[in-house]
């Protein structure tokens, strides 16, 4: 058998995926951390909100008040956050960057806005995909199909997507989901390749350093 080699040190990335509602962005996202393992986590956000029966803090989310929320966005803890229906949610910048130094990859479910915070906070560790609907007749064909809606969300999820799916160009990837084994074949080579990038292999300047020491040494004996 062939001498087993220790896997080489990486710092871990941020992946982010924003689509407009519909497009199966939440569907992709769990098929990927259940095919990735380990190696990919899910952010676990901040919320103001109460927890709702069955929801774990820390696991679901961070529940906290909205004087500690406020006390962390003024002290720069906050990678990206909002205010929705008049709460508030963000991300924890220690946790994620924690995760990062110990070669763990994070998952973000987020929209534009988000993305775009994430981006200007932690530009050189954050991969954004964007997904769209191979159609608009499919994308309210999906939407429909959850029967989660009425008639008149529907339609307004429909307007609004034509808004968040102009910043498209904003992404470092698109995936047309019209086919979700595809779409994740293609995350998952997204993910391989941006695992491979030098800067992220912290481990290789080490290796280099040993190959050269062996092979300067091998031209001598």
């Amino acid at each position: 058998m062939g001498e087993v080699l220790p896997q080489q040190k990486r710092r871990g990335l941020l992946f982010v995926l924003s689509s407009p509602s519909g497009a199966g962005k939440t569907t992709l996202g769990r098929r990927l951390l259940e095919g990735e393992g380990p190696a990919l986590r899910m952010s676990v956000s901040l919320t103001t909100r109460p927890a709702r029966p069955g929801e774990t803090d820390g696991e679901d989310y961070w529940f906290v008040d909205e004087a500690r929320f406020g006390e962390l966005r003024e002290q720069g803890g906050l990678l990206e956050w909002a205010q929705v229906f008049g709460n508030y949610y963000g991300t924890p910048r220690k946790q994620v960057e924690a995760s990062l130094a110990a070669g763990h990859d994070v998952l973000f479910d987020v929209d534009w806005q988000g993305a775009r915070q994430l981006a200007e906070a932690m530009a050189d560790d954050v991969v954004r995909v964007f997904i769209l609907p191979p159609s608009a007749q499919i994308l309210e064909s999906r939407l429909t199909s959850r029967n989660q809606d009425s008639a008149e969300v529907v339609a307004l999820r429909m307007a609004q997507a034509s808004g968040e799916i102009s910043h498209w160009n904003e992404y470092d990837y698109v995936v047309v989901n019209q086919e979700i084994d595809r779409s994740i074949m293609q995350l998952q080579a997204i993910l391989a390749a941006e695992r491979l990038k030098r800067v992220r292999q912290t481990g290789l300047t080490n290796l280099v350093e040993d190959l050269q020491r062996a092979l300067g040494q091998s031209v001598w004996h």
